[in-house]
């Protein structure tokens, strides 16, 4: 989590002052320059050797020589070729764009930056000029006038820039005509530069933690269970209910999976109280795992097949403990994969039933081919047919909070109502930001698909500028002082964001504010919230 001293070699008036013109020279003669604050470090050799990728070596970004195979060019050529094959969809947005600009000016990076390759059909055209020059007709007989050119050095080191400046939010595709997904495309780009052995190392790393240990820290078992053990204490000093928060447990009806942004770090981790609390009070038969201690997926950011290896554990930890289903938490890539890709990767998941809620009688059919669902999904239902345990609401009453959609489970999965529905259950204090940042429009946290490093910091925050201007005007509309999301890496990074372009608002969880305002069996008179910070109305006191 970055502090303010880090963020402050960045002047406010130089960020704003940003010229949309476009530069002197065509885009296909205008070079990269990396420089710093702009760029991500590469993936170390150590965990590019455990996750079996091609190429394990040291180097560096801003050398000349990036250490690449001899036969580098075959090497790409055939992979994307391969991938034409295989994916449809891929061959699709490569040859469907007619460049009319529609998602020119959606882009975050774009907007907080002005560099035209951040627009999503100028950075898409990175990749599919490529293709044109080597698998089309056209392009192979008239190269760049038919918008083909050759595959150089430079063009990789072009590709690396860019296609880790895109956050892989989707936004763009919202206002496509043609309904392409540029994500999908970054996620190509990514992978075929991953077939030379071109990574980052924020992404890498997690992601060879992840497929050691089951989370991307790579902390062991005993230790998550240690974690675990000061939570079951913490609560009960806020609350004096004693909780045995349960793990690897055989035959419980539900698999809980969050991300581990939620386990070992703030803010998360009182979102992750906050989801002990609840399920306690509310008696669920339910396990967290060792084995399966992440939810989140760095795979996809890195490829199709790491995608698939780390997603696996969820699966086969449910089955090996014999779960009925699988609730998740809040995470953002965990349900992007778990929506998207999870069936036809690692299913079907015939071992599991459709999820039933056990409480409200509720099945939710939408989920009968995953069998898993969103702890929001799971908490609206009970908020619907009145079982929700009773709540104070004015426990928040020091929050006036605003909602940011988080990318994945909005825009990728659809989630849009069930948050809002539980935030205005535990809170009197709720704020909207203008409609053209949120639900499908939203903006993305600028820090996504593992980009959320502080080497990466400038271009953090110029990605982070739109959604922070939207918090921005609520905070001076409204006093909104709190902006809570249902992501782990939102969590994260919108603190910078928020420390930068909102200075005054913090981050949270929703089931951190579900923890709050909920009046719990037995509970002590509660005078402070998960934080240890006194509830409203017991300052005095």
């Amino acid at each position: 989590m970055a502090k303010f001293d880090e963020m402050a070699f960045y002047d406010h008036k130089e960020m704003t002052n940003i010229s949309y013109a476009p530069p002197a020279t065509p885009w296909m003669d205008t070079p990269v320059q990396f420089r710093p604050g702009s760029y991500i470090y590469p993936g170390k050799a150590r965990h590019l050797e455990y996750l079996g990728l091609p190429n394990a070596r040291e180097w560096e970004v801003t050398e000349n020589d990036w250490k690449l195979q001899d036969n580098w060019k075959q090497i790409i050529l055939e992979g994307m070729a391969d991938r034409l094959q295989r994916f449809r969809s891929f061959k699709l947005f490569m040859d469907i764009c007619v460049r009319c600009g529609a998602c020119a000016d959606k882009c975050h990076f774009f907007i907080g930056g002005g560099d035209p390759k951040n627009m999503p059909v100028l950075r898409a055209e990175l990749l599919r000029s490529i293709y044109r020059k080597n698998f089309t007709a056209m392009g192979k007989v008239m190269g760049k006038i038919a918008g083909g050119r050759p595959l150089t050095i430079d063009v990789i080191k072009e590709w690396f820039y860019y296609f880790f400046q895109c956050t892989e939010c989707r936004r763009c595709s919202v206002f496509c005509p043609y309904g392409i997904d540029t994500a999908e495309i970054t996620i190509m780009g990514r992978e075929l530069l991953g077939l030379l052995g071109i990574y980052v190392n924020w992404i890498i790393e997690p992601a060879a933690n992840c497929f050691r240990t089951g989370n991307h820290l790579g902390i062991q078992p005993h230790t998550m269970k240690d974690i675990f053990d000061d939570f079951a204490t913490d609560i009960e000093d806020i609350t004096g209910i004693s909780l045995d928060i349960p793990f690897n447990k055989k035959g419980a009806e539900v698999l809980f999976v969050t991300p581990s942004g939620d386990i070992f770090a703030e803010p998360g981790i009182y979102t992750a109280m906050g989801y002990c609390l609840f399920f306690n009070e509310i008696g669920l038969d339910y396990t967290w795992s060792t084995y399966a201690s992440e939810g989140g997926n760095f795979g996809l950011f890195t490829s199709n097949e790491v995608m698939k290896r780390l997603n696996s554990k969820i699966y086969a930890e449910a089955q090996r403990l014999g779960v009925k289903y699988i609730i998740g938490g809040e995470c953002g890539h965990m349900w992007r994969v778990l929506h998207q890709y999870m069936d036809t990767m690692n299913g079907p998941a015939d071992f599991l039933e459709t999820p039933k809620n056990p409480i409200t009688g509720t099945v939710f059919e939408h989920a009968k081919s995953t069998k898993m669902i969103h702890i929001m999904e799971f908490m609206a239902d009970l908020i619907k047919n009145g079982k929700m345990p009773p709540v104070d609401k004015s426990r928040n009453d020091d929050c006036v909070v605003t909602f940011h959609d988080s990318c994945n489970p909005a825009r990728g999965m659809g989630i849009f109502e069930e948050p809002r529905y539980v935030l205005r259950h535990v809170c009197n204090n709720f704020v909207e930001m203008p409609e053209n940042t949120i639900r499908e429009q939203t903006f993305c946290c600028g820090g996504g698909a593992g980009l959320g490093t502080d080497e990466n910091m400038e271009m953090r925050l110029r990605g982070g500028l739109p959604r922070g201007a939207a918090v921005k005007h609520v905070q001076d509309e409204h006093g909104v002082n709190r902006l809570s999301c249902m992501c782990a890496i939102d969590r994260a990074t919108l603190h910078t964001v928020c420390e930068y372009w909102a200075h005054g608002v913090e981050v949270c969880g929703i089931t951190e504010l579900v923890a709050n305002a909920m009046i719990c069996k037995g509970e002590k008179k509660r005078e402070i919230n998960m934080r240890f910070q006194p509830l409203p109305g017991a300052e005095q006191e």
